[in-house]
Parts: structure tokens; C-alpha cells; sequence
């Protein structure tokens, strides 16, 4: 009968069972003898065998897709991160740019040529990350995921009729709202190389925080400005 019912066996069974309970998911007792020896049955506990690998084998691959799913998780968010990381050293190069257009005192002057530096920037972010815009899709992407920051683009414009400091600060807003824009294009692009859906809500959370960051850091001039989102990633 299986399993067996005599202590000098389940006895050591038991033991090896519970030295092992953290490594396996079933034990099981089998003994394979040779046809010539003379025992029934020859494959000793080959039904249990079966039996285990029958509820066990579903779990196990199941077990085995979702550790491969977390391992290209954490792969992807590696990959990301580098994307990105290179990502910003464009962006600091077109948010520097940004920040001499928006120092010039003249309102609503400097606005065509700064939309069009980051249509630009955005184009080549999107060649970064494998997508090849037009500069009116480029545009477009701009304007969908933007949200309320045109308006504050417009306040930007009307502060620089304030004498002196009204351009100090539309130049540090133009670099920060560049920046931002570069931000929450790279978590755009990202999703789409990591073939998910890109996530409004997860763009302008990340834009709204990198235009936080940045726009101090370039408001003070410190040596960090160059990349105002690396204590962020």
C-alpha cells in the first residue's frame, strides 16, 4: 500500500520532510527497482509523482511567469532611467536656451521661437526613445500633455512688463517649464517603449514635480541647475 505504513521508513520520512519544508512544495516517497528484483509495483509511488506534479506544475509556471514578469519589470525600469538620464542632457542644454529667450524684456516676443526650441526638443526626445515625430505632432504631443501650463505660459509673458525682475523670473520659469516639458515627455516616450498606454495623470504628476524643482534651482542659479530632477529619479 502507498504510503507506507511502517515506522523504520516514515520515521526518517518525517525528518527529511521537515529539514527541507523551506525548500520544496511536496515530498513525496517513490522507489524504482528493477523488473528482476521481483517487486510490485516496479515504480514505487510513480501515482503520487504524478499526483503532485499534477497540482504542482499550474502553481510553478505560474510562479515562474510572474518572477520573469518582475524581473522585466525591474528591467524595464533600469532601461527607463537610462533612457531618461540621457534624456536630460538634452533637456538641461534646451532649458539653458529657454532661459536666455525668456530673459529678453519684451513680451509675447520671444514665445514663437521658444514653442518652436521645444518642438524641437521634443522631436529629438521622441528619436531618443525610438518615435519619430513631425514638428506638428511633436506640437500636438506638447499641447496634450502640457495641460494648464499654457496659461501660466501667458502670465510668464506679462510679468516681463515688471521692469528688471519681471525677466529674471519669466527666465526661470521658461527653463523650468522647458524642463518639466522634457520631463513629462520622457515618462510619454518611456511608456510607449515599455508598450504600455502613457498615463496622463502620471505625466503631469511628473512635470508638475520637475517644474517645482527646477524652477528653483534655476531661479537661485546653483550649481545643481544644470539637472534640477536627479535627487527626484
Amino acid at each position: 500500500p502507498y504510503p507506507p505504513d511502517l515506522e523504520t521508513i516514515t520515521r526518517p520520512f518525517e525528518a527529511i520532510r521537515a529539514d527541507f519544508a523551506a525548500l520544496v512544495d511536496r515530498t513525496v516517497l517513490l522507489d524504482f527497482t528493477l523488473e528482476e528484483d521481483g517487486f510490485d509495483p516496479v515504480f514505487y509511488g510513480l501515482e503520487a509523482l504524478r499526483d503532485a506534479l499534477a497540482d504542482l506544475l499550474p502553481e510553478a509556471e505560474a510562479q515562474a511567469l510572474y518572477q520573469l514578469l518582475d524581473e522585466q519589470a525591474e528591467a524595464a525600469n533600469q532601461l527607463g532611467a537610462l533612457y531618461r538620464d540621457v534624456g536630460r542632457h538634452y533637456i538641461s542644454a534646451f532649458a539653458v536656451i529657454a532661459a536666455t529667450l525668456g530673459a529678453v524684456p519684451l513680451p509675447f516676443a520671444t514665445m514663437p521661437v521658444l514653442t518652436a526650441l521645444q518642438v524641437s526638443m521634443v522631436g529629438l526626445l521622441g528619436k531618443l526613445y525610438g518615435q519619430t515625430l513631425s514638428p506638428s505632432q511633436a506640437g500636438g504631443l506638447i499641447s496634450a500633455i502640457a495641460g494648464g501650463f499654457f496659461a501660466q505660459a501667458i502670465g510668464r509673458e506679462l510679468i516681463k512688463f515688471i521692469p528688471g525682475f519681471g525677466s529674471v523670473v519669466a527666465a526661470s520659469w521658461a527653463a523650468a517649464y522647458t524642463w518639466a516639458l522634457g520631463e513629462g515627455a520622457c515618462v510619454y516616450f518611456g511608456d510607449l517603449l515599455g508598450g504600455k498606454k502613457p498615463d496622463p495623470k502620471k505625466i503631469q504628476t511628473a512635470m508638475a514635480e520637475a517644474f517645482t524643482a527646477a524652477k528653483e534651482r534655476f531661479k537661485t542659479g546653483s550649481a545643481d541647475a544644470s539637472h534640477p530632477s536627479a535627487k527626484e529619479s
